[in-house]
């Protein structure tokens, strides 16, 4: 099968992605074999292939927002039936054990491995997968459209979840990129004031036709404290400016996987019992939960499609902000 393999890291410019075919994998027991049909594009791969994030192994196939059809059923595999359309995330599996695992929070897991990092992904003509962490994707979505709702739209809706956000709340969203795209929506849908926070004057045009309330820069302050906030962007001297806009009781969310320097901060800004936490993955049930709201909503993704083998342009372009919205490599 055709894939896009990486054997060492490197700057993008130096195409760290070679285009390759190596045997199509077999379905172990309880897992799916997926014949790809797209596979997002990520920033989280973007720092893999350059090396910003340690690989535990090479080579490697990158890819974790991945639609496509059932084509075999491992041992056991009874979930889905033959050609079902199905979703795999970033997630890929955990021990099923630890107590993390046991209350649901996998996402903790010590020994979760995750896809296109741990195990290979969908930059590929197939993949396999557990059954329990692929997802049925919602007709309303066609392939493409699906693939920016497995990676940032489940980050961001497990933050909007971690936030604590109450109907109707005044939320602040820092950075607006693809998954806080997928969140304004939802959270607007729920009746939450929002306000964003950001610096590109299309992300605030878009900002307001997606129905936010108020729109400025993370040195501006809201109208109004906000009950909530969470930031996209992995910048960590915007957090005590958003330590600053929240009210008494408030929420920080971070949703970044990396995050630049956190600055010393008077601890006023913390005082009045707020809460500011990370994001750490997600679970089978964000996704879950994630697909059903966004086809409610229904949530709407700009996505550009490209061939497989533009896979190292296509980061280069992500890397120079030269995409219009999301981007998927079609196989």
């Amino acid at each position: 099968m055709k894939v896009m393999l990486l054997k060492r890291t490197c700057p993008v410019h130096e195409h760290p992605l070679t285009q390759t075919n190596i045997p199509v994998p077999e379905p172990r027991q309880g897992e799916v074999l997926i014949r790809v049909k797209a596979c997002g594009v990520c920033h989280t791969d973007l720092h893999s292939v350059e090396g910003d994030l340690q690989l535990p192994t090479l080579p490697l196939v990158p890819g974790h927002q991945v639609v496509g059809r059932v084509e075999k059923r491992g041992p056991d595999a009874n979930r889905f039936t033959h050609n079902q359309r199905v979703g795999v995330t970033w997630f890929f599996s955990s021990c099923g054990s630890c107590k993390f695992c046991l209350r649901g929070r996998e996402n903790l897991c010590g020994a979760a491995r995750f896809t296109g990092f741990h195990e290979n992904g969908g930059y590929a003509e197939y993949m396999v997968v557990p059954e329990q962490s692929a997802f049925p994707i919602p007709e309303s979505f066609d392939d493409t459209e699906a693939t920016p709702l497995l990676c940032g739209g489940v980050i961001g809706y497990r933050a909007l979840k971690l936030s604590e956000m109450k109907l109707g709340g005044s939320l602040g969203m820092y950075g607006f990129g693809n998954s806080a795209h997928v969140v304004i929506q939802i959270a607007v849908k729920r009746g939450c004031r929002v306000h964003v926070f950001t610096r590109s004057p299309n992300h605030q045009d878009l900002a307001r036709q997606l129905g936010a309330a108020w729109v400025g820069t993370s040195d501006q302050l809201p109208p109004d404290p906000l009950d909530a906030a969470i930031i996209f962007a992995p910048e960590g001297n915007i957090i005590p400016r958003a330590l600053d806009a929240l009210d008494k009781g408030g929420t920080l969310v971070l949703a970044g996987i990396t995050m630049t320097e956190i600055p010393p901060m008077d601890y006023k800004l913390i005082y009045g019992e707020r809460t500011m936490r990370s994001v750490a993955n997600t679970t089978r049930r964000d996704a879950e939960e994630l697909l059903r709201e966004a086809a409610e909503v229904p949530v709407k993704t700009v996505v550009e499609t490209f061939p497989l083998e533009d896979a190292n342009a296509v980061l280069q372009m992500m890397k120079e902000s030269r995409l219009r919205g999301g981007a998927a490599l079609l196989v």
